[in-house]
């Protein structure tokens, strides 16, 4: 179904730029600045087969690191086919290659998890810090302020009456999303207990500054591009949510990008470009490296 609905998007997110108006973005692009962007998107994917070891450590198994690199691009990968199914791959290898039981090396990785979605809301905290005054004026542009306010009000009584149902719940899906929770703050926890939480810490941060630094650096690779630091932001926050949304954002991607682009006044074509520019260098290097550990796997592994 994700990939369905991606393949409409890309149907709809062309139908605003002509085939050959794009092609010609793609010619036109300068593709030393799109290296660049490839090469802080390589580091990430070190510093998080990297950052892996400190989850494995403490319950005894220290995995190659080639072999940590190769399971998460292998992840990669798959989670172009299947959502999600990229966490389960990379358990696989692991137990297949390293002696990792598979559900040890499963429950790193959502762990693992848990730190990345708190830097993807950090990362939008500091979003609504820095673009405070912009936000503001946007929504009440286009939204009548004591519509807003109630709107504010009436999602903290609404959040705070849940959170009292949820701690109090004994029996079904309430309970099911209290043990879920409880789970999620244990794994919170647990980072820093672990006897490197430091070092783990630091390639988490480092991790999601170089995904930044990636969709930074691709933005010169189209001439005359203007984006300021904020819709960097919100160019990267809007992209990370497509990319969960459909098969590695498929279709969505361009269109969630462009939109985050023209409430800073880019203009749709410019930016529907960099959009496809920037999901296609980041796809090609997934399928490339991806498809090639999956090569190098079973022979650097040979004499297992």
């Amino acid at each position: 179904m994700p990939l369905a609905f991606g393949g409409f998007l890309v149907w709809y997110s062309l139908s605003s730029i002509s085939i050959s108006t794009l092609v010609s973005y793609f010619q036109n692009a300068n593709y030393w600045w799109i290296a660049l962007g490839l090469f802080f998107g390589v580091l990430s994917h070190l510093s998080r087969a990297y950052r892996w070891k400190f989850m494995l450590e403490p319950i005894g198994y220290k995995p190659k690191f080639t072999n940590s690199v190769l399971a998460v691009l292998v992840g990669y990968l798959v989670n172009l086919a299947i959502p999600r199914a990229g966490e389960v791959s990379r358990a696989a290898v692991l137990a297949n290659y390293e002696d990792v039981p598979f559900e040890k090396g499963f429950g790193t990785i959502v762990a693992e998890r848990i730190a990345d979605l708190i830097m993807m809301l950090c990362i939008i905290m500091i979003t609504l810090f820095v673009q405070f005054d912009f936000i503001y004026e946007l929504l009440t542009k286009n939204f009548d302020p004591t519509k807003i306010i109630i709107i504010v009000v009436g999602l903290i009584v609404g959040f705070y009456t849940f959170t009292q149902y949820i701690k109090k719940a004994k029996k079904g899906f309430a309970l099911k999303i209290k043990t879920f929770v409880s789970g999620l703050g244990e794994g919170v926890t647990s980072i820093f207990k672990m006897k490197n939480k430091w070092a783990f810490i630091f390639h988490t941060v480092f991790i999601w500054s170089m995904y930044v630094a990636m969709f930074w650096a691709t933005i010169p690779a189209i001439e005359g591009l203007q984006v300021p630091f904020g819709g960097i932001l919100i160019g990267f926050i809007a992209g990370g949510f497509s990319i969960a949304a459909t098969n590695g954002g498929v279709g969505l991607y361009p269109i969630a990008v462009a939109s985050a682009l023209a409430l800073f006044g880019v203009d749709n074509e410019p930016a529907t470009a960099f959009g496809w520019i920037m999901w296609t260098a980041q796809t090609a290097m997934i399928i490339i490296f991806g498809g090639l550990s999956f090569l190098m796997l079973p022979i650097y592994n040979k004499n297992k």
